[in-house]
């Protein structure tokens, strides 16, 4: 008898371990984030700094901006060197990048930094008339780039940063090809894969009601930033990475 009890002891003990274990699976560690048009990755240093001081693993992709399918390419050839489970992020234009990357199966959860989210056969551009936006009109090049005016740089992109900071993002930003805007997305990943959503509610590049529009049609987790300009990844880096990091502790690996 005495040898029943102890068998059906040993036996919950190892079923409450089990649970324990599930319970306690740690968060998913891998992190790839993905810059918008007319910056470069840099951008990405304050909430890199945060990630990996939290433990985290972190790219960060260098978009060519040339085509959507070149910068889809970029992202998964990073994609394609992460360990495990990844949360993948994208900024501005980032964000269709990751629309059509997120479906890699490396790819856990996909976060959006005022980002576009298209649906299937959904153009930038074409949102963007539904939902205008407040900048002052891109300059284009002969070789069919684009790229906002450094005079207008501060005030229609990064509202919510030092002159100084902002004035060299306006003089080091990359030009970038006009045919992304246009370009339709074929196979949004969000469709099947979770998503948080962080809102600029200042932003005047994306109109704020299109982001909304964005996470509610992804049924996003969401949060918004008072003040908080398109450069919302620069200047919040604090509640930026809190989000990426809500997103690794929830999704599922």
């Amino acid at each position: 008898m005495m040898f029943r009890k102890l068998n059906w002891l040993a036996v919950a003990v190892s079923s409450i371990v089990l649970a324990g274990s599930t319970l306690a699976a740690p968060a998913i560690k891998n992190i790839v984030l993905v810059h918008g048009a007319f910056v470069d990755g840099s951008g990405w240093q304050g909430v890199y700094d945060i990630l990996v001081k939290d433990g985290y693993n972190v790219t960060v992709v260098q978009d060519p901006l040339t085509s959507l399918e070149e910068d889809v390419a970029a992202t998964k050839r990073i994609l394609d060197r992460q360990p495990g489970p990844t949360i993948l992020v994208g900024h501005s234009y980032g964000g269709a990048v990751i629309t059509e990357a997120g479906t890699d199966p490396h790819v856990a959860a996909l976060v959006y930094i005022a980002a576009h989210a298209p649906d299937e056969g959904e153009t930038e551009v074409a949102n963007g008339k539904k939902f205008p936006n407040s900048i002052r009109p891109l300059v284009k090049t002969s070789d069919g780039f684009v790229f906002i005016d450094p005079a207008n740089f501060p005030a229609d992109f990064a509202g919510d940063l030092p002159r100084e900071q902002a004035e060299f993002m306006a003089h080091s930003q990359m030009p970038t090809a006009a045919r992304v805007f246009a370009t339709p997305i074929t196979n949004p990943a969000w469709k099947t894969k979770p998503s948080w959503y962080l809102v600029a509610k200042a932003d005047k590049t994306i109109n704020p009601d299109l982001e909304r529009m964005y996470a509610e049609r992804a049924h996003s987790h969401k949060a918004e930033i008072e003040g908080a300009s398109h450069a919302v990844f620069v200047s919040h880096p604090k509640e930026v990475a809190a989000l990426i990091e809500e997103a690794a502790q929830h999704a599922t690996p």
